[in-house]
């Protein structure tokens, strides 16, 4: 199995993808680096990621991730893992739960590329291929935003 991080945006548009990870580690593993190569990847594409928000679930309420969030002026806007007692901060630290609604943009995201059955079989062993299909699934359901017929 292969997981890799996503980026979207405000519609469900997937804007950057990490490195593949081997499926058998938790959604925190190399978090800190992932993030990194994410927004190096928007910069490069000429997208600022200061002053953006960013919605994710507990599973990445990390001190790495929102450090790394802090350093690029990104308003980390992360559920809190209850669980993880060992580092919270005894802070108040800042969570919209209305914005965090719109975290369900990413599942969308997830959903729609499990619809490219190249992509949910999984057969890739080169990173490189793997990462090709991905963009070029990006890509398609970026064409399908755009032409999409305006709803009133």
């Amino acid at each position: 199995t292969t997981t890799a991080l996503f980026l979207a945006d405000n519609q469900g548009r997937p804007l950057a993808c990490a490195s593949p990870q081997a499926g058998n580690h938790h959604d925190s593993f190399r978090l800190a680096a992932l993030f990194e190569e994410l927004c190096v990847l928007l910069e490069a594409a000429g997208i600022a990621v200061a002053g953006l928000f960013l919605n994710a679930d507990s599973a990445f309420d990390t001190p790495a991730l929102r450090q790394a969030c802090a350093a690029r002026d990104i308003e980390a806007n992360i559920a809190r893992n209850r669980r993880a007692t060992d580092w919270q901060p005894d802070d108040d630290t800042f969570f919209d739960p209305e914005l965090y609604r719109r975290r369900a943009v990413i599942e969308h995201a997830h959903a729609w590329l499990d619809s490219f059955k190249t992509l949910l079989v999984r057969y890739e062993t080169s990173i490189g291929n793997w990462l090709a299909f991905h963009w070029l699934a990006f890509l398609v359901l970026f064409l399908r935003k755009i032409n999409a017929k305006p709803t009133f």
